[in-house]
């Protein structure tokens, strides 16, 4: 008879997410996930079968996550649109200030997955592509509303509008782990800002 798990195993997945967030997935070794984890090697392959399985739990995680917080600013119909696409911009910018270390972000776990594997992991692309497909739909119904309101002054569709902003997050969590700072990232979400306003 087996023995019973004696640890979380949510926890291990939110502690490999973060090792994988920190060094992309071909840089994080094994003995990385058991240091973060606190599980031994046998613990982590019996219960995630493999390195990969267990990131894509984690990257599921993050995903999860991230977009919990994203999409509660988007979806608060108490501010305005313009207030709404503001205060996402202010997340993601505190986001990146939360995970700097050495004078640069971690950046996003989503953006550096999609340039370290999308390309060559079926599975990753996957969720990736469903990630940017919910996003880009709760930018679009935002957009869409400030467009009705007069506050969004660009007449172009509200889904290539919804992509751009979507390409500007992920400039912007770039630029983080380039070294950009604070202001630095909040010119960038200005100017973005600006474009739809006029």
């Amino acid at each position: 008879m087996p023995r019973p798990r004696t640890f979380d195993e949510n926890r291990a997945v939110d502690a490999a997410m973060r090792t994988f967030w920190a060094n992309g997935y071909e840089a994080t070794t094994t003995e990385d996930l058991c240091a973060a984890t606190g599980l031994g090697r046998s613990s982590i392959y019996n219960t995630f079968t493999s390195k990969h399985e267990l990131f894509r739990r984690a990257l599921l995680h993050y995903v999860a996550t991230m977009n919990a917080t994203q999409l509660g600013i988007l979806d608060d119909e108490e501010r305005s649109p313009v207030e709404r696409l503001r205060a996402m911009f202010a997340a993601v910018i505190d986001g990146e200030m939360a995970t700097r270390r050495d004078g640069r972000s971690i950046g996003c776990l989503t953006v550096n997955t999609t340039v370290e594997l999308a390309g060559r992991d079926p599975e990753a692309a996957e969720i990736l592509d469903r990630d940017v497909e919910r996003r880009a739909a709760a930018l679009r119904v935002v957009i869409a509303a400030g467009q009705r309101a007069g506050e969004i002054a660009s007449a172009r569709d509200a889904h290539a509008l919804a992509r751009y902003l979507n390409a500007v997050i992920g400039g912007m969590r770039v630029a983080g782990q380039g070294g950009a700072d604070r202001a630095a990232l909040r010119s960038i979400a200005d100017t973005a800002l600006d474009a739809l306003i006029g």
